[in-house]
């Protein structure tokens, strides 16, 4: 089956012709007056207006409509630091979700870089013809301080999918799951197994909207991040609580909700086992999770569990979170992504969730019947109303916290 999978990804990714993006012209050139205006004569007119008024390249370019999608090739997928021309094959993947879902074109870059630093100026110095920058792919811990400064330099959406896109998926499930099972995200003991990208940018998302620092206990390699330890970059510290427990095992006793983004089969059924009452597995390690879900029900018959995979119920896939943030964000032509752009996007998915679902994603799912529930705690990525639900969350909360340049769009709906 793999050497299947491996001989249809490769003619997938080489036929009819290499790769999976190419450039659209979007004006006519049929004629010498056509001509005339796309390049030289004409295009001096909108050159002026620009050098005049650099907002100006929101009106006579594509830069409103345009992200790049920047990596190092430092974190590429579960294959690690493949170099950045490696990467290019996935960045152009993610340019695809992009224009497939929220109508959003992508300029793909690989920045052959290891110094941090020379990466950040490198961003910066061609930023200026882009809408919004996505990070993608890039290691821990640098990559915060590399998000962190091009967010300082930039007045441009700059934004680390690997980070806040899975923090916002798993938030949004997490609040549906807890509802379930009748807890709060306030009083829920969380136990996270992975302090990367992922892992940490989850937990100030769950903190920043309710959770107790003193209920997460963060889990990396070397055991339960704690206060006595002498290890911890300036990202783990923030985690470090007082506390005994020292192992995984430690920490599963008696929690609630379990997260993981770290590797395969790390939890044991005896670490689900002795879990509290009702409790939350998110497995999220791709393609092979911390606990499958076949050990992890039968060991539990009161849990609800998530996985990054598109063949079990409720996928924590980033695709129901990018696309339509950057949309949003754009729209307005907002000139960062905040946290409350972040928690709009959280509850757009929350509540799109407990909508009825249309017959037309039954159908490509070829599922009979969908409701919410312990199988359906987070949207369908094939679901066109994310269209109308995360875009508009995201341009309101621009609007709303002072970061928008334009007013909310006529054609959004209304809150």
């Amino acid at each position: 089956m793999f050497e299947d999978l491996k001989k249809s990804a490769l003619e997938y990714h080489a036929l009819p012709e290499p790769g999976k993006i190419a450039i659209a012209i979007t004006k006519p050139t049929e004629t010498q007056e056509d001509l005339a205006l796309a390049y030289t004569p004409g295009v001096a007119e909108p050159v002026r207006m620009i050098a005049a008024d650099p907002a100006a390249a929101y009106d006579y370019t594509a830069k409103g409509n345009l992200v790049a999608v920047i990596t190092d090739g430092s974190a590429v997928l579960g294959l690690g630091n493949v170099g950045a021309l490696a990467g290019k094959p996935v960045m152009e993947g993610k340019a695809v979700l992009f224009k497939r879902f929220a109508n959003v074109d992508v300029f793909d870059i690989e920045v052959d870089a290891t110094d941090p630093q020379v990466f950040i100026d490198t961003v910066a110095r061609i930023a200026g013809g882009f809408g919004g920058i996505n990070l993608e792919d890039i290691a821990a811990p640098a990559c915060f301080a590399i998000e962190r400064a091009l967010i300082e330099k930039l007045d441009i959406p700059v934004f680390h999918d690997d980070q806040h896109g899975t923090a916002i998926i798993i938030a949004a499930g997490l609040l549906n799951a807890l509802e379930l099972q009748g807890k709060t995200l306030e009083q829920a003991r969380i136990v996270c197994l992975g302090a990367g990208a992922a892992g940490i940018a989850s937990m100030h998302l769950l903190r920043a909207m309710g959770a107790s620092r003193d209920n997460i206990l963060m889990v990396d390699r070397k055991g339960v991040v704690h206060a006595d330890r002498d290890d911890l970059n300036e990202h783990k510290l923030d985690f470090a609580i007082t506390t005994e427990r020292r192992t995984l095992a430690d920490a599963m006793r008696d929690a609630d909700v379990f997260i993981g983004v770290s590797g395969p089969d790390l939890v044991t059924p005896d670490m689900l086992a002795a879990m509290a009452p009702k409790p939350i597995v998110f497995a999220l390690s791709n393609p092979d999770p911390e606990i499958r879900p076949a050990v992890a029900l039968a060991v539990r018959d009161d849990l609800i569990m998530a996985t990054g995979r598109s063949d079990y119920p409720n996928q924590v896939n980033n695709v129901l979170g990018f696309p339509f943030i950057f949309r949003g964000a754009l729209d307005v032509q907002a000139s960062g992504i905040n946290r409350e752009m972040q928690i709009a996007a959280v509850h757009a998915l929350r509540d799109l969730t407990r909508e009825p679902v249309p017959a037309e994603v039954l159908k490509a799912y070829r599922l009979k019947t969908l409701a919410f529930g312990p199988d359906y705690i987070i949207p369908k990525p094939l679901d066109p109303r994310l269209m109308d639900y995360v875009p508009s969350a995201v341009a309101r909360a621009a609007v709303d916290t002072g970061v928008a340049r334009r007013p909310y769009p006529a054609h959004y709906p209304e809150a």
